[in-house]
């Protein structure tokens, strides 16, 4: 069970147990591993890492698919950023795991609910927390 502190009578938990912890960390990690695959993957669309298509080739197809085959680096690249920084932000939560400071909302102290935490492990707002930012 999560540590607990006394306030007026009330239990109010302070932080996940150790075996929460560890739950979570599982899934993270798991995340982790998809995400830096497919990183990679996207990685390799935008540098042609991998590429074994007609495009050196076939100089007659090439003209009319470099605009496509631009837009679609592009989008390659942008999503590539996406991922990266979902991977950062995974790693910034087995950190928060490991100080045993994961699940904590930084803005409001209170711990943020393990249903939130299971569908978006690098949370760091309660959705009351992240309304309230919004609507600023």
């Amino acid at each position: 069970m999560a540590e607990e502190m006394k306030d007026g009578g009330q239990d109010i938990q302070v932080r996940y147990s150790d075996e929460e912890l560890q739950e979570f960390k599982t899934i993270i990690l798991d995340m982790l591993d998809k995400a830096k695959k497919e990183y990679k993957t996207l990685r390799d669309m935008v540098t042609h890492g991998s590429s074994n298509d007609i495009e050196d080739t076939s100089p007659t197809f090439k003209i009319m698919e470099e605009g496509a085959a631009t837009l679609s680096k592009e989008e390659a690249g942008q999503l590539a950023q996406r991922q990266y920084k979902f991977i950062q932000n995974l790693e910034a939560a087995l950190v928060r795991i490991e100080n045993k400071t994961y699940g904590v909302c930084r803005m409001t102290g209170k711990l943020i609910p393990k249903e939130r935490l299971r569908l978006v492990p690098h949370a760091t707002l309660t959705v009351e927390a992240k309304e309230m930012l919004n609507k600023k």
